[in-house]
């Protein structure tokens, strides 16, 4: 059993011991900055103090007594410290016999039961099939998928949904885009509108639709001529997206067409649900969502004077959707733009009958592409951008994959090409693939020098003594807890950060110690903790999409 697990029951059993109220309390244990206050430390007692209307001391002391009377072999002393901060100092064989779990446990490390097999929808990238994916479309992407992964190593059933968004004027826009294109291929002179789609690729599509349709569109009427290309573009376009997504290890359960539910009737049907529980009202000839009963800063028109049916209503629909197909948790991944889009959503949800907090928002943030240190220049406007394609070109998918998880989604991103290129320690992709190629050359090594140190015998762990060895062995033992709270949190860049505090000490350790030494047992005793280090490292990066290469 895991130290943090073991510490995780006592503390518990404390708690209970104390108030037979607080059976549902859940103690936050930390690895603290300074080894002086002991390997883990609670901050349980100042959590506890309103509740229990005593000081924080007090209460420490009494759960020290809690945990102390049964005299647990593996804590090596309890401290009270500071405000009531309850320090733990652990016996090293306490770490070091987490090493055969870890590596019996092999590619089922860090998995668990947290969810229950509780039934989550992540949707995300739903980039509308108007143009080619961006860099920002990859980091949403890497988000989404990521989580995903997490979630099913927690034990949740998962399904994964991009939602097309083909219909609306953006697709009458992509259509005309074309149409104009495609005269301008033919000879004719055109004037492109402002607002339309510029760029190569629609000019790419206009000549691939000259080679398949000759001039034949000119002897339709426009608006047949438009609704065509719009249908053209929309399908090749998207064709793209998901070749884009597949190289990018990203794969989809569902591709869910927002035309669908027009064309179903489902837009009118949940308005009209909605209007018979009072949240819908009409005001100078529209229709409006009463998103304020439900802690929005202001009401939504849901149908416009004209008749026409908002983005909203359609969105509103769709969310009613994934709750009838029976989803305990909708996971929607969206731009950081849509910022503001997020009260109203969980409005909506509410108004349908659920918890709000059935529906979770993960925002992704912009990134700036850089090039040595340097802005890419890029304009929208002129249909300027960096697509996800030229990025994993150029770069490859695990530095993309890898590189877009080093900050919170919800933080900005500085993405520098040349860096992502390099084989260096500037490199965080390189950084850590590099320690688990270090490590399967390692067992080369040993192979080679007749160390038998991959079969099942458990070497004499109690050489491992060292106090870098006994951190790194601690690191290896926080992974589950970093693996649950990534899913609880749905923050996957605590797997980057993770990593790259373990690699630096791996590192770190491999430099100042020699593993492959004169002493048989201790050399046994190191490649076996040098298997954990692999079997963690390789595991990490799976749940990120990013491989684990034995050679470098």
């Amino acid at each position: 059993m895991l130290v943090r697990d073991r510490l995780r029951e006592l503390l518990i059993l404390a708690v209970r011991e104390l108030s037979s109220d607080l059976g549902d309390f859940e103690p936050e244990i930390e690895i603290p900055s300074s080894r002086e206050h002991g390997h883990y430390a609670t901050n349980a007692a100042m959590m506890l103090a309103r509740t229990l209307k005593q000081k924080p001391r007090d209460i420490a002391s009494r759960l020290v007594s809690c945990i102390e009377k049964r005299n647990p072999d593996f804590i090596e002393k309890i401290e009270v410290a500071g405000p009531g901060f309850v320090n733990f100092f652990i016996y090293p064989d306490a770490f070091t016999a987490m090493l055969p779990y870890i590596v019996a446990s092999d590619r089922d490390y860090g998995k668990s039961n947290l969810g229950n097999g509780r039934y989550v929808q992540v949707e995300f990238v739903s980039a509308n099939p108007t143009g080619p994916l961006h860099i920002g479309h990859g980091r949403g992407a890497a988000t989404g998928d990521s989580i995903a992964r997490i979630l099913e190593a927690c034990g949740y059933r998962v399904q994964r949904e991009y939602y097309i968004n083909d219909t609306g004027k953006q697709m009458e826009i992509l259509g005309r885009s074309l149409y104009l294109r495609y005269l301008e291929a033919l000879g004719k002179e055109i004037e492109f509108p402002e607002d339309h789609y510029k760029g190569q690729y629609m000019k790419d599509l206009a000549a691939e639709l000259l080679g398949h349709k000759g001039d034949t569109l000119l002897g339709l009427p426009e608006s047949e001529a438009v609704s065509f290309c719009a249908q053209y573009a929309g399908n090749r376009i998207l064709e793209g997206i998901k070749k884009d997504l597949e190289d990018f290890r990203v794969t989809f359960d569902e591709w869910f067409s927002e035309k669908g539910l027009h064309e179903g009737g489902k837009v009118e049907q949940t308005i009209e649900f909605l209007r018979g529980r009072g949240h819908i009202y009409e005001k100078d000839g529209a229709l409006w969502f009463r998103s304020t009963a439900f802690g929005d800063e202001k009401d939504r028109v849901v149908v416009r004077s004209n008749g026409a049916t908002t983005y909203f209503a359609a969105d509103i629909a769709y969310h009613w959707n994934k709750f009838m197909r029976g989803f305990d948790t909708v996971i929607d991944i969206w731009g950081a733009d849509h910022h503001g889009y997020v009260a109203r959503m969980k409005a909506a949800v509410e108004a349908l009958g659920y918890d709000s907090e059935q529906l979770r928002i993960v925002l992704v943030q912009l990134v700036n592409l850089l090039r040595g240190g340097q802005p890419v220049a890029m304009s929208t406007r002129a249909g300027e951008f960096v697509t996800l394609r030229e990025v994993m070109d150029e770069v490859g998918v695990d530095a993309a994959r890898y590189i877009f998880l080093t900050r919170r989604s919800d933080s900005h991103l500085d993405f520098d090409l040349e860096v992502a290129k390099q084989q260096s320690n500037e490199n965080p992709v390189y950084y850590v693939q590099y320690a688990h190629a270090r490590l399967c050359s390692l067992f080369e090594v040993a192979r080679e020098r007749g160390f038998s140190a991959e079969n099942d015998k458990v070497p004499n762990l109690s050489l491992l003594r060292e106090q870098q060895e006994l951190d790194l062995i601690r690191l290896l033992g926080e992974y589950p807890h970093v693996v649950a709270s990534s899913a609880i949190f749905l923050e996957p860049h605590r797997i980057p950060y993770y990593l790259h505090e373990l690699v630096s000490e791996f590192h770190s350790y491999y430099n100042h110690h020699r593993i492959l030494g004169d002493d048989t047992e201790l050399a046994l005793a190191r490649l076996y903790l040098a298997r954990a280090l692999r079997v963690v490292i390789r595991n990490a990066l799976e749940l990120i999409g990013v491989s684990a290469p034995e050679r470098m």
